[in-house]
């Protein structure tokens, strides 16, 4: 049985209890290595391979993370369907500590991450103005409702570059913004499971309020993981939920993202960069 499923897990999901069968496979991509083996098996029927993003015992900061190796080492595998758990602190008085929110829009805060697979003589421009799947984004919504979540579905995620809180003044300002949650990992990912034509989520673990809330003016890691290890166990109720719902039939436009997207001439493509993203756009440089 073949792999579709991906699941990402974040700070405090580190690992997917009701997973059987399980093995790990080590994957070596173009970009490198991934945060560490993905762990494949069974769940809820479905053949799942899970990553823990910040690598066996958190090791890994949001900055030091090789999200091209990540999501490279999935589509190898097989995956279509990438479902991504995220602490994030709330921007809004509305989403409470321990509630899920279902971001479906990005605001990129980071500094110089590379959030391409695309270079080196092989240029190509995705569409992004939607940058979560909207199939996905429903189905992981509906799962999220059956699971007895209090979820909120849509809203924009501002992706920091960390490791550092934010500072009051820029909590402040991104509420000024509209902005919804903040997280410190999400928008990379999303990027590159677009160029990789995976559709994509991200649920969103509500931890604090951040800074700009007078009564979580100072938020802790402490404060953090006391609220993940709550949500630990519901994020995996809603991830079994979702798997159990897939596969689908892929209607949405994340399936041939690059059909439009490579601007290189085929013949202009150096060796190198067509062996490396070969996996991504072999099937659009054929002659």
């Amino acid at each position: 049985m073949s792999i579709r499923i991906g699941i990402i897990g974040g700070s405090g999901l580190y690992d997917m209890a009701d997973l059987t069968d399980r093995e790990d496979v080590q994957v070596s991509t173009p970009f490198g290595d991934p945060s560490g083996p993905y762990v494949t098996g069974t769940l809820r029927g479905q053949r799942v391979a899970f990553l823990a993003r910040h690598g066996v015992g958190h090791r890994l900061m949001p900055s030091e993370l090789n999200f091209r190796a990540n999501i490279h080492g999935l589509k190898q595998l097989g995956v279509e369907w990438i479902l991504s758990a995220s602490a994030v602190g709330s921007l809004k008085e509305d989403y409470a500590p321990l509630d899920l929110l279902l971001p479906d829009q990005f605001f990129d805060r980071t500094k110089g991450r590379v959030s391409t697979f695309f270079g080196h003589g092989l240029v190509a421009h995705v569409s992004f103005a939607h940058p979560v799947c909207p199939m996905l984004h429903g189905l992981a919504y509906e799962a999220a409702r059956a699971s007895g979540a209090r979820v909120h579905r849509g809203g924009t995620y501002v992706c920091m570059e960390g490791p550092q809180f934010s500072t009051k003044a820029e909590s402040m300002l991104y509420r000024s913004w509209g902005m919804d949650v903040i997280g410190m990992t999400n928008l990379q990912e999303a990027k590159l499971a677009r160029e990789a034509e995976m559709c994509y989520v991200t649920i969103a673990l509500v931890t604090d309020y951040d800074c700009w809330h007078p009564d979580h003016d100072h938020v802790t890691v402490e404060m953090v993981i006391a609220n993940l290890t709550q949500n630990a166990r519901m994020a995996q109720k809603v991830i079994a939920s979702a798997v159990e719902r897939l596969p689908v039939n892929r209607t949405c436009e994340c399936g041939h993202a690059l059909a439009t997207a490579v601007i290189t001439r085929p013949d202009a493509v150096p060796a190198q960069a067509r062996r490396d993203l070969d996996l991504l756009v072999g099937r659009y440089l054929k002659a």
